[in-house]
């Protein structure tokens, strides 16, 4: 008989899946073998290791339920240089090798990752993996680090921009998180056992030690009341008032979450505690488009004047994310060109 722990510990890192991406063996060998020969450069800081990015993957065959920790898959502990980050989804795929074990790996390899690994939706896994690596991964080698920044990336990237990985705060990473602490208090991305154990008391409160869409909604909304109590930076809208809400395996449940305690976005405002306000001009789930502008127009923060392959590469990006905004956030935006078409 399955322990009433062990369910809440795997739906764990389910729920907690919506944030991350990647894979260790992609569908297609020749595309792997590619991206080691143009990556090595990038990987051992030797030359550019510029890649041309290839679309994200399809679907897999197979959407039913299976072995996950299989016998290709052990699980494995870190090694020194190993890249971890705020995901618990995303550091469980490298730690069982879906993704490379250091944590670093291309975003059509983190698609293919969160599906396999974790049965994600296909479009809802690419808008999420394109957010993550539009904004805090490298560009032109095509490489995304879960966890800080790393050389493994590859040569940085012209400022603004810092291929700084899921660590960076306010986009992925942010405030009012399940297993971590803001980045206010000085460490957003170390497992917190203090925070663990409330999600635990939750589930015995309010799911008779399982975790579903009741404790989510709980769960989420004492989060954020904690953050406003004690975080004079707290922060949540736009990219991380959608990724913040725990969800299942896509968008699936959230308005049951967010029914329970309905939450505008906005922030504590004047560096006080207790002094939230909302933000008319983020977006929220009536307003996806809002959310769409909003990473382009973050983007073109990071890449004013982009040039040569990196150029190539963000109107390549941008537009395997737009690709995917019907699915995932079920409006049909006007798509925007800010580097103009291929």
């Amino acid at each position: 008989m399955i322990s009433k722990t062990f369910v809440v510990l795997t739906t764990l890192l389910f729920s907690f899946s919506a944030l991350s991406t990647s894979f260790a063996f992609p569908n297609d060998p020749g595309l792997l073998k590619r991206q080691e020969i143009e990556g090595t450069g990038s990987r051992t800081g030797e030359g550019s290791g510029s890649v041309n990015p290839p679309p994200p993957p399809g679907p897999p065959r197979f959407t039913g339920t299976k072995l996950v920790h299989d016998r290709a898959h052990p699980w494995k502990p870190l090694r020194n240089g190993d890249e971890r980050g705020p995901c618990p989804g995303m550091n469980t795929l490298a730690s069982h090798g879906y993704i490379s074990r250091d944590g670093v790996a291309s975003p059509s390899q983190m698609v293919t990752a969160v599906q396999e690994g974790f049965n994600m939706e296909n479009q809802f896994a690419i808008f999420v993996t394109y957010v993550a690596h539009l904004m805090n991964g490298n560009l032109v080698t095509d490489l995304l680090s879960i966890g800080g920044k790393t050389r493994k990336t590859g040569p940085d990237p012209p400022p603004p921009a810092h291929a700084g990985g899921f660590n960076v705060h306010g986009t992925f990473e942010g405030d009012g998180g399940m297993t971590r602490a803001d980045e206010f208090f000085g460490d957003n991305h170390s497992f917190n056992e203090t925070l663990f154990q409330k999600f635990v008391d939750f589930s015995n409160q309010y799911g008779d030690g399982y975790y579903n869409l009741t404790v989510a909604g709980e769960l989420r909304f004492q989060r954020l009341q904690d953050s406003i109590a004690t975080n004079p930076q707290f922060s949540f809208k736009n990219v991380r008032y959608f990724t913040g809400p725990p969800k299942p395996t896509s968008n699936e449940g959230i308005a049951e979450i967010f029914s329970m305690h309905p939450f505008l976005p906005g922030g504590n405002v004047d560096g006080k505690v207790n002094n939230f306000m909302v933000d008319p001009t983020s977006a929220d789930f009536t307003k996806p488009c809002v959310l769409y502008a909003d990473i382009v127009n973050t983007v073109q923060g990071l890449y004013p004047n982009p040039t040569g392959v990196l150029k190539r590469n963000l109107i390549k990006n941008l537009g395997f994310l737009y690709s995917s905004l019907p699915t995932a956030l079920g409006a049909q935006c006007d798509q925007l060109f800010p580097y103009g078409q291929l």
